[in-house]
């Protein structure tokens, strides 16, 4: 009886004699086998933030809700607003722990929906140490937050001056803010830098990418949001791209930032918007992700005054048409 090292030795032998040069079908067959997968252009998918279910107006609808509506109106995934989750959780005698995460995980994996944006609130645009050290603890503690929820990235921001104090003050003027006086933009841009810098290593550790977002202060236009993503050319720190937030050269500015997306924020304003609207071509900007090699979520913001149980399912219908 042959030992069970000489079978396997023979059989090695005979698998090697069978895939030699001289045989010819052997060859012709691994020859044929195909080295890589065809590349096939599949719709993106289509998640929707919880912010298109309240506009920071009124109580606060339950995330549980909003990930239950999500998925009966037949969307892909969720993004989670934090600060919606926080004003959620108080308004409900919760507190936003692990257990609250176990509940929403369990509700979004039971509904099939994929968790997979939170979109934070924090800025570095301050000579102030201490107040940049709060807004670092405050980003490094949602990038906690989305490990333990398993999303794969947060919506950050670079932060703004602050030189216009109310927030429809600033959006009337159309997202411009004076300089704090006797600062510089160079220093500005140098506290954001140095800020996302520390956060990098604990970006690392946790698995969650960083997506700067296009959203006012230094952050307004794409050159801002890639000045600092270049300066530290970190696959930890790309860039969250929202079609809503560019008010000049929209078209231009999606193209230089679309590069660095790792998210899309969509835009819609059904019932005319809370504080503008935009006639954002969605076709033209899923042309320009997909030239830019963008494969990743669309997510929706339903920014207008409808009614959200009417304007999120058309919007996730222009959406699904325009993204196709």
């Amino acid at each position: 009886m042959l030992s069970r090292r000489k079978m396997m030795t023979a059989s090695a032998a005979g698998f090697a004699t069978i895939l030699g040069a001289g045989n010819s079908k052997a060859n012709a067959f691994l020859t044929n086998l195909p080295m890589k997968a065809p590349s096939i252009q599949r719709p993106f998918r289509i998640g929707v933030s919880t912010y298109s279910f309240w506009h920071f107006k009124g109580k606060p609808v339950p995330i549980m809700e909003c990930i239950e509506q999500a998925a009966a109106m037949g969307f892909d995934g969720v993004e989670i607003l934090h600060v919606h989750m926080e004003k959620d959780a108080e308004a409900q005698g919760k507190k936003v722990n692990s257990a609250l995460f176990g509940e929403i995980k369990q509700k979004a994996f039971s509904l099939g929906l994929p968790l997979m944006g939170l979109s934070t609130h924090q800025g570095f645009v301050s000579p102030d140490v201490e107040v940049r050290q709060r807004n670092f603890d405050h980003t490094a503690k949602c990038l906690q937050i989305a490990h333990e929820l398993g999303i794969p990235t947060i919506r950050v921001n670079t932060g703004r001056w602050g030189t216009i104090k109310s927030f429809d003050d600033l959006m009337a003027n159309k997202g411009r803010e004076p300089i704090s006086e006797g600062r510089t933009l160079d220093e500005g841009f140098g506290w954001v830098i140095e800020s996302f810098q520390k956060l990098i290593p604990t970006a690392e550790k946790l698995g969650v990418v960083m997506g700067l977002e296009n959203h006012w202060g230094l952050g307004r236009e794409a050159s801002g949001v890639l000045r600092v993503i270049n300066a530290l050319k970190s696959p930890w720190l790309k860039a969250t791209l929202d079609t809503g937030n560019f008010l000049e050269d929209a078209p231009a500015q999606m193209k230089a930032l679309a590069p660095q997306a790792v998210l899309v924020q969509a835009k819609t304003y059904f019932g005319g918007g809370e504080w503008y609207t935009l006639e954002t071509d969605h076709t033209n900007v899923a042309s320009i992700l997909r030239e830019a090699g963008y494969k990743g979520w669309i997510s929706l913001e339903m920014e207008g005054k409808e009614d959200p149980m009417t304007a999120i399912p058309k919007s996730l219908d222009l959406l699904r048409k325009s993204y196709a």
